[in-house]
């Protein structure tokens, strides 16, 4: 492993990687790359490993050139450009006579309006030529968009830390976005898995992932896309091992946006593919090239998925300082809940950043059930809690001293209490006694408390003015337990 920059985003991207590595319970061997490539190369032969694979898109070129020297079962090192350069994957589907996009890799602005103007072209995207994540990533519905977003990307770095000194611009593709993952054995394909992405476009251009779906049942055009995801794998050289590729369906058919040589991302647990589909990415990685008699069995059956699964990715709207995310509370009780991953810091003096890309985003949810209904009831609550409430996201801490008027606080609940005792059982949740007939508790007895209500008042204020969003809903999830099925939960208008 090798830091690939010297920047803050570098930086704190090997910080990141060097934390999940230390978190590992198991005995392995960490190796740091040496400062030359013969170096690392002799340590690594030291170890007479059986495979040599990649884990991420930092790992793809020295993966295939250290296992292409020491003899492993691997891609061509020739095939390396166009399994990685952006622009170079598109030249050779070219070279192929698949259908490619147009593009062209530009030093300056006035390349890309030379370019703009010659291809005669509308939208287009830019990007840098090897990427992951959607890191720098742009869409441009214009000419003078184009303009901006060049000047921005090349003043800053990409994912690895280094200098935009050249990006790509190609015509965009309007459609619908897939990514196909596919296993590779002796250059025999077999599709793993096809999710569907739903993704916004921000005032500024960048492109922001919302959700990515399973498909599980493929109509006539992505069954075409499989097959035009095979001649893909061919025309770039494949041999063995994964491709994460990147495709899109529009009226011509689809098309490739990019592809990565090697595993999904996205944080997706082994547990959480199996319930999906009924195998995980290790072990269906390792049997293509160590087992390529299964393999061969498993690229026999049709395509089969036991479960619809889910990621939502949560959009950082602005730069804040996070303390809580009371959404992990939240997210469990819902029927296709998974699990959930958290920004990895909520620290008052680092702050979470605005959303651009994958990595940038606020928390993912993972979700996974049989019915497809329950699936969609699932992720529309969670976007309208991110659109309307997003602080029960991720909540900032703040200094704002809250003032109740306790009295009419009081007074307010007791008029209620009188217009509900009709209504049957009345429990009372508050923080002043209250001279009525019905049972009443403080916040610090919700737990403890048996019974259900046809009606529960809620007369909360200096008790929870002062605890974290997360302490506030996981008390009022305790306390929407004391509700019966078809009752009510009322709270007075003046109560915090």
């Amino acid at each position: 492993m090798k830091n690939m920059g010297d920047n803050e985003q570098s930086n704190a991207y090997y910080q990141g990687i060097c934390n999940e590595l230390n978190s590992i319970e198991e005995d392995f061997v960490w190796l740091h790359e040496k400062d030359s490539y013969e170096e690392t190369l002799e340590m690594i032969r030291d170890y007479d490993p059986l495979l040599v694979l990649p884990a991420s898109e930092f790992g793809v070129i020295i993966a295939t050139k250290l296992a292409n020297d020491l003899n492993l079962l691997c891609n061509p090192i020739e095939n390396i450009d166009a399994m990685t350069l952006k622009d170079e994957m598109h030249n050779r589907l070219a070279e192929h006579n698949l259908r490619h996009i147009r593009g062209q890799v530009v030093h300056s602005v006035d390349e890309a309006i030379e370019f703009y103007e010659s291809e005669n072209l509308n939208e287009v995207v830019i990007k840098p030529l090897h990427g992951a994540s959607s890191y720098s990533v742009r869409i441009c519905l214009n000419k003078n968009e184009m303009i901006n977003s060049l000047d921005e990307l090349f003043n800053r770095s990409d994912v690895f830390g280094k200098a935009n000194a050249e990006l790509l611009v190609q015509e965009r593709i309007n459609g619908d976005e897939y990514i196909v993952n596919t296993l590779s054995c002796n250059g025999n394909h077999r599709i793993t898995l096809v999710w569907k992405y739903n993704k916004v476009r921000t005032s500024d251009g960048r492109i922001i992932y919302d959700t990515c779906e399973t498909v599980n049942e493929l109509n006539l055009g992505e069954a075409e896309m499989i097959e035009y995801a095979f001649n893909v794998a061919d025309a770039l050289g494949i041999k063995y091992g994964p491709v994460h590729g990147e495709y899109m369906i529009d009226e011509d058919g689809p098309v490739l946006i990019e592809v990565n040589c090697r595993p999904a991302g996205g944080n997706m647990s082994t547990g959480f593919l199996d319930k999906i589909s009924g195998q995980h990415e290790t072990d269906s990685i390792l049997d293509a090239y160590l087992k390529p008699d299964r393999f061969e069995e498993e690229r026999k059956k049709p395509y089969r998925l036991y479960a619809h699964g889910a990621v939502k990715f949560f959009i950082v709207p602005k730069e804040i300082f996070a303390e809580s995310s009371p959404i992990k509370d939240l997210s469990i009780k819902l029927s296709s809940y998974y699990n959930m991953i958290l920004p990895k810091f909520f620290n008052e003096d680092k702050p979470l950043v605005k959303t651009e890309d994958v990595n940038t985003a606020g928390g993912n949810v993972y979700l996974v059930h049989e019915d497809l209904f329950e699936l969609y009831k699932d992720i529309d609550f969670l976007r309208k809690v991110e659109s309307m409430a997003f602080d029960l996201v991720l909540s900032e801490k703040t200094e704002e001293i809250i003032d109740v008027d306790v009295d009419k606080s009081v007074k307010e609940t007791n008029e209620l209490l009188a217009q509900i005792e009709k209504y049957g059982t009345v429990l009372l949740v508050s923080d002043q006694k209250i001279d009525v007939d019905c049972v009443q508790i403080t916040s610090d007895e919700v737990k403890d408390a048996t019974g259900d209500y046809e009606c529960v008042v809620i007369n909360l204020n200096e008790s929870i003015t002062n605890k974290m969003q997360d302490e506030v809903i996981n008390l009022f999830l305790d306390i929407f337990e004391k509700v019966k099925v078809g009752g009510y939960i009322l709270i007075p208008e003046g109560t915090y």
